[in-house]
């Protein structure tokens, strides 16, 4: 019995470290530095405000790619669908963003106008009374927000 136990552990861990080394062999990248991660988004941004969508997208996956639970990436990734016209993007990402930090703003004020711009005014009254909440003085989403109720938007290039 106990040399079965000995064998069995001895595959485990045999099996552990083929795994291992299968994903270094893989070339999966390292996760980004907070200090690399804070400059790949401002790269980005500045793409997004270049109206350089694709560009920013590509940059923006590879942040994501290592760094899985950045909800700024995620939120600047659903505005540059948006702004591609990728709408089942860009509400996946906005998402994802909210999964993360459910009171992110940008994330709420952009999926409330990706709403809008989709016919779906009630969801984007859903979000706009959330940012009411986190915002009790005003909020510069929130204003963006209610200006996109409007037809008075003027986020469509703010940094995150």
């Amino acid at each position: 019995m106990r040399r079965h136990l000995i064998m069995a552990a001895a595959g485990i861990m045999a099996m552990g470290l083929l795994s291992t080394n299968a994903g270094a062999a893989s070339g999966d990248p390292d996760p980004l530095t907070p200090t690399q991660v804070k400059a790949e988004l401002a790269k980005a941004q500045a793409s997004i405000n270049g109206e350089q969508y694709k560009s920013a997208i590509r940059t923006l996956n590879d942040i994501v790619r290592t760094n899985a639970r950045n909800a700024d990436a995620y939120n600047l990734l659903g505005f540059s669908y948006r702004k591609s016209k990728d709408f089942k993007r860009a509400e996946r990402n906005y998402a994802r963003a909210l999964r993360i930090d459910p009171n992110h703003k940008g994330a709420l004020e952009y999926m409330g106008e990706l709403f809008l711009e989709t016919d779906r005014r009630p969801k984007a009254e859903e979000l706009l009374a959330r940012l009411e909440k986190l915002c009790p003085n005003g909020c510069e989403e929130l204003d963006d927000l209610r200006g996109a109720f409007s037809g008075n938007q003027s986020s469509t290039n703010r940094t995150w």
